[in-house]
């Protein structure tokens, strides 16, 4: 890891360039692709004017972590990171804006539907229970509170929506959604059902794995959510792992069964849009310094106690909304 502060970078525009995400840059390099995590922020489905500096190294990183510590994980999209020893031909020049926020990763046709697999009782999953009794047309115990725990943790995928929310899936209806994915591409591999099984059971395999390293750093693995891609028959982890804006880590001593314990995550942004009475439509507010520094402090915080490293020192916060 290079000692130098880590710069800001909102936005990259280098060659290549396939398509800006709502936080990620995606290039073409031929048979492979990088992702590029940019220290955008969104939140309620729209990007903020002001980035949180470093969070897309931070984030990065901890993909990374995971890719190379648990055994579930792999085997996976990630050929390396991009870094001091490693670069993409021709993106030398600049290095600076993708040294460790950048991985160079291979070029697998992901699969349309997350895969979440959910150990606690929170957020959307919460609420789905509170309706139904149950998640994805997963039966529940009846009388269960917010945040707690469930006997076993389970697998609750769902849509992946380019406008508006992703929509929650019954196994049945994740088979079916694959299995049109995998006729319209000519996919005799796989049979989607038997495709999603396996998935299903290596998710709850990763989660258990992540769940017992995050108990070990004083942390709860809530729920998270992956993807799946196919490399010719094989089936890769994609996109990114376990990090703080696809998964819902709590301070395991703020955990309480029927509170909703504060997370890892943007929260600090979240809160602060709904005192400004914003209608959650762009434009967004400005963020202030306080609550992007406040932002980050929670990103480092995961990020030290996940790894056991330091987090990197970030270039220009001050500067942030510049």
């Amino acid at each position: 890891m290079s000692a130098s502060p880590v710069g800001v970078v909102q936005q990259t525009d280098l060659p290549g360039l396939i398509r800006r995400g709502k936080v990620r840059d995606l290039y073409d390099l031929g048979e492979q692709l990088m992702i590029v995590a940019t220290d955008r922020i969104s939140a309620f489905d729209v990007v903020m004017a002001d980035p949180v500096p470093g969070k897309g190294v931070l984030l990065t990183r901890i993909s990374d972590f995971w890719l190379q510590t648990l055994p579930a994980c792999r085997p996976h999209h990630c050929l390396y990171l991009v870094d001091d020893g490693r670069c993409p031909p021709g993106y030398e020049r600049f290095l600076d804006q993708l040294r460790g926020r950048a991985m160079v990763v291979r070029r697998v046709d992901i699969l349309p539907v997350e895969c979440i697999v959910r150990g606690y009782l929170s957020g959307s999953g919460w609420k789905e229970y509170q309706a139904t009794a149950g998640i994805c047309g997963v039966a529940l115990p009846p009388g269960l509170r917010r945040s707690q725990r469930l006997d076993v943790p389970i697998f609750t995928p769902s849509t992946k929506a380019d406008v508006g929310h992703d929509q929650p899936l019954t196994f049945d209806e994740c088979v079916a959604v694959v299995q049109d994915y995998l006729s319209k591409r000519g996919r005799g591999v796989w049979q989607a059902r038997d495709l999603m099984t396996y998935i299903r059971e290596r998710a709850l395999r990763i989660y258990e794995q992540a769940a017992a390293h995050a108990e070990r750093c004083g942390l709860i693995l809530a729920d998270t959510k992956f993807e799946f891609g196919l490399y010719g028959a094989e089936v890769l982890l994609a996109d990114e792992v376990l990090t703080p804006d696809s998964s819902r880590f709590w301070p395991r001593d703020g955990w309480q069964v029927g509170e909703d314990p504060p997370s890892f995550d943007k929260q600090y942004v979240r809160n602060y849009l709904e005192s400004t009475g914003w209608n959650k439509t762009p434009p967004p507010p400005r963020l202030p310094a306080e609550v992007i520094a406040r932002t980050r402090e929670r990103y480092e915080e995961a990020f030290s106690r996940l790894t056991g490293q330091s987090p990197p020192a970030a270039a220009g916060a001050a500067a942030a909304q510049s």
